[in-house]
């Protein structure tokens, strides 16, 4: 059988980053940068109020307390957006909203908070320190300088970056286009009644929500039963502008497989036996006139939900332009004895608790509702067998 890694291996070199577009603010949430963003002004472009109060000359209120408060008239009101420029004259004090530009001759404001909020003659009863809530202008960002690098993945905070330097479009690596499809003459759309020998089909919906979870965008297509002929149909006429296609059930070793008996002939998609617990019988490919990536995944819904979080996670990662490679694990001791087949390596269900790790009960490839009581998958090496309790394992977090 392929060891796990050298399957990972061989998929991501088959895989590229997906090229890079000029895409609109509303649509690059989980994109990934593909320039260098300057910004062509300072942030904050003009000294400016950090809170509502009063701007002030400092020398004017230095003497104030609450015993003894400075009287001061109140020469105007400044709100955020004023255009017009503004002074603050000796003895005098303007009234200021956060965000207002700070009057020329002012070098602190006053909370409103310190004052007695009057708006015609104010009474101030601390004194502000030289500056005190002002915001200068270029204390962010100056003109000119890189916000965010290529190779950024665009969060919120990002996006309001870009905003905040003026971009309205930026050219990144847009989310990979994954089409989901699963097959089986037995399966039923949730929803709807279930006939003899029939199962309300889950896959596609774990492995869509698994997708966008991993930064792609999905479209999952109802379930295609057992023909051949009738599944590679359906697959071309899918593909459109999908950069990826995930498949599950359909490929292993018995009668009524109509992925593998659809794609074989092909002979872009090779199919193999991967070393591994749940999830042995595995395939990957291309398929359709742009060479679209294709990973066909084991019916059973453990097996399939492993099978994505250890290969083609990372290959949305790589198609993304982000650094890939095995998931990340963790140390932890676990609760129990573990036990595994040899010459596999086990991916076991399990609950992670601080520095420890407890399996789940029902370990089975089918036992959906254990896998969704779990938050990890707990590692055991391809040649061990048995684990004691107490013993530190390596445990991949989801």
């Amino acid at each position: 059988m392929k060891p796990v890694d050298a399957h990972l291996d061989e998929i991501l070199a088959a895989v590229r980053p997906i090229d890079p577009a000029e895409l609109d603010l509303d649509d690059v949430l989980g994109a990934v940068l593909a320039e260098n963003v300057t910004s062509p002004v300072a942030l904050p472009p003009f000294d400016n109020s950090a809170m509502d109060g009063y701007a002030v000359r400092a020398a004017d209120v230095e003497k104030a307390t609450e015993e003894r408060p400075v009287l001061l008239p109140v020469a105007a009101d400044v709100p955020a957006g004023e255009q017009a420029p503004r002074v603050v004259e000796p003895g005098s004090v303007t009234r200021v909203m956060t965000g207002a530009p700070l009057p020329e001759g002012a070098d602190a404001v006053v909370p409103v908070e310190w004052t007695d909020g009057g708006t015609v003659r104010v009474a101030i009863h601390r004194p502000p320190a030289l500056g005190n809530a002002i915001r200068r202008s270029g204390e962010d960002v100056r003109a000119g300088d890189v916000v965010l690098t290529a190779g950024t993945l665009i969060g919120p905070a990002q996006l309001g970056i870009l905003a905040g330097v003026g971009r309205r479009t930026v050219r990144a690596r847009p989310r990979p286009r994954v089409l989901v499809l699963s097959t089986g003459a037995e399966l039923v759309d949730p929803g709807l009644p279930l006939g003899p020998g029939q199962i309300w089909e889950s896959n596609s919906f774990m492995l869509v929500a698994s997708v966008r979870q991993a930064g792609g965008e999905a479209v999952r297509r109802s379930a295609v039963g057992d023909d051949p002929a009738a599944f590679l149909e359906t697959l071309t006429g899918l593909l459109g502008d999908a950069d990826a296609v995930i498949t599950s059930g359909g490929i292993s070793m018995g009668a009524y497989e109509p992925v593998k008996e659809a794609l074989t002939p092909l002979g872009t998609v090779r199919f193999e036996k991967v070393a591994m617990q749940p999830g042995m019988p595995q395939g990957f490919g291309a398929v359709g006139t742009r060479n679209t990536p294709i990973f066909t995944l084991p019916g059973n819904p453990v097996s399939s939900f492993v099978s994505f979080v250890l290969f083609v996670r990372p290959a949305l990662d790589r198609m993304r332009g982000l650094p890939a490679g095995p998931p990340r694990t963790v140390t932890a001791t676990t609760t129990e004895a573990l036990r595994s087949p040899d010459g596999r390596r086990s991916y076991l269900r399990g609950v992670l608790n601080g520095a420890e790790v407890a399996p789940v009960r029902g370990q089975g490839s089918h036992r959906l509702a254990a896998l969704a009581g779990a938050d990890a998958l707990i590692v055991v090496p391809e040649r061990v067998t048995e684990v004691p309790a107490g013993t530190a394992v390596e445990v991949i977090p989801l």
